[in-house]
């Protein structure tokens, strides 16, 4: 029933909900509740500490502007650098319920991972498309003949698989030959 201005309601006591709700209430006594002894703080916890020594920040570490200070131990699996650790700062000037933090950052991720590509090409072992993505795998362990009477989610977007990973490859050896050309036909006029 809503609430009316002219009709007050008066709210039901804990022994009235106990009696009309089964179970409700249940928790109230700190003996019935399974958390209680974790929430003790009387106990000993054999610590040597009261809060734990901090880890030494090697560079300015990225901070989200919701926390006053970094957790007492960090790790990173990327270190900021170049174009995408500027992106990575550039994102935590942002708060972390707002989609620009988390498209910036995801934004960053691409650009290292083709700053990644870009890199082994100058290495003796360039990164190989079709061996690292796993095409190969869909023939030599029935990855097409497995998707199929299985009621598997991906066959949906099934057809856009060879696109979104051969599709970067073919139009970057497209441009490069457009290049080529172009650099041949002023050689030759």
């Amino acid at each position: 029933m809503p609430y009316t201005a002219d009709k007050h309601q008066r709210r039901e006591s804990s022994e009235e909900l106990r009696d009309r709700i089964p179970g409700w209430g249940a928790d109230l006594d700190p003996k019935d509740r399974p958390a209680v002894p974790r929430e003790r703080t009387d106990l000993e916890t054999g610590a040597h500490w009261d809060f734990p020594d901090r880890q030494p920040e090697k560079w300015p570490r990225e901070r989200s502007v919701e926390h006053q200070f970094l957790p007492p131990v960090f790790g990173t699996s990327t270190p900021p650098r170049g174009v995408s650790g500027a992106l990575r700062k550039y994102a935590y000037k942002y708060s972390e319920g707002r989609a620009a933090h988390w498209l910036i950052l995801l934004a960053a991720d691409r650009v290292d991972a083709c700053g990644s590509h870009l890199r082994s090409f100058l290495t003796a072992h360039p990164d190989n498309p079709v061996t690292e993505t796993g095409v190969l795998s869909e023939y030599t362990h029935h990855g097409i003949s497995s998707r199929f009477g299985k009621k598997r989610a991906d066959l949906s977007h099934l057809w856009l698989d060879p696109l979104i990973v051969a599709g970067p490859w073919l139009l970057a050896g497209w441009l490069a030959a457009a290049k080529l050309k172009k650099l041949r036909q002023r050689r030759t006029s």
